[in-house]
């Protein structure tokens, strides 16, 4: 089963890198003017006729999202094409990438989340199932999954590569039933926090090709959809995924008490998971006040991600303390 796992994780990057060089496809052969209007009203854009004839509402569902419309050439064509592909090789990797988290836990006999390998493994999944059950729902953002795809492909790289280690048995500190309902939940937050950084970048990048700025980045943003559906894509996202965190950070709590006597002892891990609640709770704050600028607000999402790529790689390869289970030295 071990080598299956491994076997199945090398096909799901393959898979994945696939996906992108599809989305890539479409991005560069897209028409940016149908999905990268600012945003409208839905009765001006039916009034028009471009909702009523089967064109991109930029945020929110799309009725016949694929079909072309009148004026769009082949090329565009070809574009749409490439993405459809690049979806559905996408959830492709999704199911390899799932099958090798599943048969890691089985060659392990507990669940796959002994060490820092196998915790990547599982938040990289989440992230993907989540963009998939987003596009479900808002197939108009599927340009996004040019950069979603490029994170998984970089993610899954770096574990193979850096982070993997042979199966063992779960260490001995972690055998209780807190393993898994702290690290399952601290796992799905950071699953969707991960999504969540990536409207949030292409928001900042949409929202200055917007406001007339032709350098780099912001003219790849010129084929994304409009900056007020990623912005809120970004919220809605982290809105989500706070609550989970929280209470993850509650529930590792209560297992330190149980485990070491204390429920808080300011171990790294222990204060960069506090850095980053507090910088997601001023995101959330930020957003949710009317003076503070959409732009401003959604920086402190993305230093929110980066307190979590701190904790979950700075402090394991840089730090000891009471929480080394990375299985990296």
């Amino acid at each position: 089963m071990s080598a299956l796992s491994d076997q199945l994780v090398t096909f799901a990057t393959l898979a994945y890198l696939i996906a992108m060089i599809s989305h890539a496809v479409e991005y560069a052969l897209g028409n940016a003017r149908a999905v990268a209007r600012p945003a409208a009203p839905a009765r001006e854009l039916v009034g028009a006729g471009v909702g009523a004839g089967g064109g991109v509402l930029p945020d929110g569902p799309v009725a016949k999202a694929d079909a072309p419309p009148v004026g769009v050439d082949r090329s565009t064509a070809r574009g749409r094409l490439a993405g459809r592909v690049a979806v559905w090789i996408t959830a492709l990797a999704a199911a390899l990438h799932l099958g090798a988290t599943v048969t890691r836990g089985i060659a392990a006999d507990r669940m796959p989340w002994g060490n820092m390998y196998e915790f990547v493994l599982t938040v990289s999944f989440i992230g993907t199932a989540a963009w998939l059950a987003v596009l479900w729902k808002r197939p108009s953002l599927r340009r996004l999954g040019l950069f979603l795809t490029l994170v998984m492909v970089l993610l899954l790289a770096f574990a193979e590569l850096k982070l993997y280690v042979e199966v063992v048995p779960l260490t001995p500190a972690l055998n209780s039933y807190w393993f898994v309902v702290h690290v399952s939940t601290i796992s799905f937050s950071s699953g969707i926090f991960l999504l969540g950084v990536v409207p949030a970048v292409a928001f900042l990048m949409r929202n200055g090709y917007e406001q007339g700025k032709r350098s780099f980045p912001y003219t790849l943003a010129k084929r994304l959809p409009a900056a007020a559906g990623l912005e809120r894509l970004t919220f809605s996202l982290h809105a989500f995924a706070f609550p989970v965190f929280t209470f993850a950070v509650i529930a590792g709590a209560i297992w330190a008490e149980a485990a070491w006597g204390r429920p808080w002892g300011w171990d790294p891990k222990e204060t960069w998971a506090f850095i980053s609640w507090v910088v997601y709770a001023g995101y959330l704050h930020a957003r949710a006040t009317p003076s503070v600028r959409r732009n401003v607000a959604t920086w402190l999402a993305i230093v929110g991600f980066l307190t979590v790529l701190m904790n979950l790689f700075g402090v394991n390869f840089f730090f000891t303390g009471l929480h080394s289970y990375a299985g990296v030295s």
